[in-house]
């Protein structure tokens, strides 16, 4: 079986559009459909046909296009089970725990509330692949809406179960004001200051700081290090639950 191809583009101000790719049979997936015009233009230039949409919560910056791609596509999509009656043209929901299949292989369904109470991530064990959408980012977290913190915790710890070689795609490109945060919360930690300064050289020029790692994250982002004792010390925090320094830091980030 051949590798997805993947293709990776802007949309709107700031969310990552992604299409899938199986070469074998033609199937074609959109990770959530943020904007009709760029997503056609990715297909356009790589001269594939969307099969599928992947939907991950029902925020309108990720299913703006849905009706407009299925009109045009016929496309199948699939969102989550707990958000059904608020995506837009779907025709499968899936919730925790839930595998079906995408061109042969097998996509499992992880249940992620948080920054949405129904979110879900897709992934895709035989590529290695996470797509997390609005709940992990390089190194950060999505911001809470419909849930509390403990609940995004939770939602961390299973993703963290994953193989470190997991390739993580995520929705938005705010990895340049992550790893500014970032190093507010875990000064000590050499790998963080690296990877800030490579981001900072990547977004100078133009470059995409998207996909990360399962095992890069859990070096750099502040929300998977939770029980790191330099980071409680910093925080004053040494004797609270890893949900509770979860939470400070979250709040930390929305006064940032």
């Amino acid at each position: 079986m051949k590798p997805l191809e993947i293709e990776v583009f802007s949309c709107r101000s700031d969310n990552f559009g992604v299409l899938l790719h199986d070469s074998e049979t033609g199937a074609t997936v959109s990770i959530d459909a943020p904007e009709e015009a760029p997503i056609i233009d990715a297909l356009d230039r790589r001269g594939w046909t969307l099969s599928h949409i992947f939907t991950t919560h029902h925020h309108q910056d990720h299913v703006e296009a849905n009706l407009s791609l299925k009109e045009k596509f016929g496309c199948t999509i699939y969102g989550p089970h707990d958000e059904a009656i608020a995506i837009p043209g779907l025709d499968k929901s899936a919730a925790d725990g839930d595998e079906f299949d995408f061109a042969g292989r097998p996509v499992h369904v992880i249940g992620t509330p948080g920054h949405t109470a129904g979110h879900i991530c897709y992934y895709l064990p035989d590529d290695a692949l996470l797509f997390a959408a609005d709940t992990l980012f390089a190194m950060g977290c999505g911001r809470l809406f419909e849930r509390p913190a403990a609940d995004m915790w939770q939602s961390f710890q299973k993703l963290m179960a994953l193989p470190d070689d997991v390739r993580v795609y995520f929705g938005h490109d705010y990895t340049l004001s992550n790893a500014r945060f970032a190093v507010t919360i875990d000064p000590d930690n050499a790998a963080l200051h690296q990877r800030a300064r490579e981001v900072e050289t990547k977004r100078n020029s133009g470059e995409f700081t998207i996909p990360t790692t399962i095992g890069l994250e859990k070096q750099t982002n502040p929300y998977m290090r939770v029980a790191d004792p330099a980071i409680r010390t910093h925080l004053g925090l040494t004797g609270a639950t890893d949900a509770e320094v979860f939470a400070d830091i979250r709040t930390r980030k929305d006064n940032f």
